[in-house]
């Protein structure tokens, strides 16, 4: 696993710990269709139950029960079936885009200005992948005062042959420079509410412009994790993940069935 120094000095400094986390569920799950013509994305079941609530059981574990989901396409389906997410020992706050789904970082960006997501760093998931990396490991997590962003990265896998970023003495970067080996965004990070500080209320907005233009700045880290992880978009790949967790169990997921 690449060394992260900023992460390895602020921890040393501070003891505060990162308590809220935000699951980007708003999408369409388009390349899921028809299965999601009538069931939300992250309502749709690997290994036994919603996809969703395996994050959610997840962050349970590594000790945040503070939860933001935003929620656009069939989102009253969504929200009756989680509800205020008691049953799962958590709290969660719902932020609804109605119409038009806002993108990853116009849903952020609501999600502050209306105040579920406090002024503070936060992980961000995003709902439609499936890993069993343990979450707690990113509770400590102490942003420098410029930082924007810690990525999760991952070995790339067939379907993102060329990887998103590279990694550069712990900075995320969009090229690679000399040797770097480029890897592909696990879709799980903590984000600084500064990152989306300039978005226009109502203004769809995706979150990777924003992370690329923070990295030209240094101001995003970036480590690979060690952990089995899924892009759970296509129905080839949710056959493969139920596939695996019913031969092989869920691994080091803090989140198996109960």
């Amino acid at each position: 696993m690449s060394t992260n120094p900023a992460k390895s000095s602020a921890s040393d400094s501070s003891g505060t710990k990162i308590t809220q986390a935000m699951i980007l569920a708003a999408g369409k799950g388009t390349r899921l269709r028809p299965l999601t013509l009538t069931t939300p994305k992250p309502l749709v079941e690997v290994g036994g139950q919603p996809l969703i609530v395996w994050h959610i059981k997840a962050l349970k574990a590594a000790g945040i029960d503070d939860i933001v989901i935003n929620t656009s396409w069939l989102s009253e389906k969504l929200m009756a079936a989680l509800d205020d997410g008691s049953q799962y020992g958590v709290k969660i706050h719902w932020s609804v885009e109605d119409g038009e789904p806002l993108e990853t970082a116009g849903g952020i960006a609501k999600a502050l200005r209306d105040g579920h997501l406090k002024p503070s760093p936060f992980i961000l998931i995003n709902g439609d992948v499936w890993t069993d990396y343990d979450l707690a490991q990113l509770t400590d997590y102490v942003m420098t005062p410029d930082q924007q962003a810690h990525l999760l990265m991952i070995d790339n896998p067939d379907h993102n042959s060329k990887g998103d970023f590279a990694i550069n003495n712990g900075m995320a970067n969009e090229q690679a420079i000399a040797e770097a080996q480029k890897y592909t965004f696990a879709g799980v990070s903590v984000i600084s509410p500064s990152l989306v500080k300039d978005i226009a209320q109502g203004q769809v907005a995706p979150l990777a412009p924003l992370l690329k233009r923070a990295m030209l700045k240094l101001q995003v880290t970036a480590e690979v994790m060690q952990a089995h992880w899924v892009d759970v978009g296509t129905a080839e790949r949710l056959e493969q993940i139920n596939h695996k967790i019913a031969s092989e169990g869920a691994g080091a997921h803090k989140a198996s069935l109960d």
